[in-house]
Formats: structure tokens, sequence, C-alpha cells
């Protein structure tokens, strides 16, 4: 398979290079930049991708980024690949502040308080614990004589999922519109300037092929 590694990494260091990539995140950062800078495509249309790729991290949907950013790319008639790469906005870095601020924002919205302040009954990493216990064990009772019991991820779903997904419009369309905003005018400066190095390029390379001319030209 094109796409298959031929090291195979065992699952420590998989999640660890997830965790801390090779070089840190600093080189990680300015390698999506430089990709996402010489893309072929209009600088508008970039930025149309990165938007979407930023907006879709402020989603809970986990594991469906890549789609959802493309998709959106796509509908936006934006640059799919620009909207993969922007998705690194959501990293482990960044998951907490992402999480907090489109928690906090859902529970504003929808009136429902605050997700850590004294009305709530269960912490919120016991939620996320109880949803995954239910979820294990009603899969188990659809092959027994057990009762399946959707309690926990209904309160799940009720005080973490759908705040959370509403609550990530805001923060995420705030941070979208910033990331196009800055990275258009870069990047039409930067494929600008590139335009004008290959051109000055491509003039010395005619002026050289002329003066190689003029030589042949004249009688020995």
């Amino acid at each position: 398979m094109v796409f298959k590694r031929r090291d195979k990494r065992p699952l420590w260091k998989a999640v660890a290079d997830f965790l801390w990539p090779r070089g840190g995140w600093t080189r990680a950062f300015h390698y999506v930049k430089h990709r996402l800078r010489r893309l072929p495509d209009p600088p508008h249309r970039i930025a149309r991708g990165i938007f979407a790729g930023i907006f879709v991290t402020f989603s809970p949907f986990f594991g469906l980024h890549f789609f959802l950013a493309a998709s959106l790319a796509w509908i936006m008639r934006g640059n799919i690949v620009a909207a993969l790469l922007s998705t690194f906005v959501g990293n482990p870095l960044t998951f907490v502040p992402i999480a907090a601020s489109s928690l906090q924002t859902g529970y504003f919205i929808l009136g429902l308080g605050t997700p850590l302040g004294d009305t709530v009954e269960r912490s919120l990493g016991g939620k996320f614990v109880d949803a995954g216990r239910d979820l294990k064990d009603n899969l188990w009772a659809m092959f027994t004589e057990e009762t399946a019991d959707w309690s926990h991820l209904l309160l799940f779903y009720d005080e973490v999922f759908f705040p959370y997904m509403i609550g990530g419009l805001i923060p995420g369309l705030i941070a979208g519109l910033v990331g196009y905003y800055v990275s258009l005018p870069v990047i039409q400066a930067y494929q600008n300037r590139r335009k004008g190095a290959l051109k000055a390029k491509l003039a010395a390379l005619k002026e050289k092929a002329s003066h190689k001319a003029d030589a042949r030209k004249k009688p020995d």
C-alpha cells in the first residue's frame, strides 16, 4: 500500500508521537505553515480551507474532523488540503482550551450555568467514564440477558456533547474568521513574491540564452 508505514510503530510510540511530534510542536507548526503557503491555489481558496479546518476543530466530533473539514471546504469552494492541514489547530496542546471555551459558551447559551459549577452533580471526567461504561455494558447486553441502561449516555449528551456542539459554533466561527483574515494577505504576499522571483529567474535564463545565441552568430 502507498500510505503504509515501512516501520511499524508500537502503540506507545504512536501515542507519544501524537502528543509530542518529532522536533516538537514548533517544528510541526512551521511545517504546516510552509505547506499551506506553497499550495497551488488562489489565496482566497486556501484561506477558505483554513477557515473550514479551524472551525471544525471546535466541534465535539473527534475522529471525524478530517472528513468534516474536507466537506465544509468543498461546500465553501475552498482548498481541501488547506482544510485538512488546518485541523492541526486542534492538538493535545489546544484541546483543553478549545473544549473549555466551547463548553462554557454552550452552557451560557443554553442557560445551564457552568460546566463545573456547584449545581453539577457529576464531574466532567466522571461523565466521560460513566458514558463509556454505559456503552460497554449496553454492547455486552446485546448478547446476554442483561438490561440496557442509557441513562449515563443521555446525561453525557445533555450536559457535555450537546452544549459542546452548540457552544463550539461561536468560538469556532471567531477563530476561523481570524485564521481567514490573517492568512489571506500572508498567502497573497508570499505568492506574489514567489511569482516575482520566478519571473526574474525566467528573465535571467532568457537573457543568458540570448547571449549564447549572439555568441554563435559572431564570425570566428
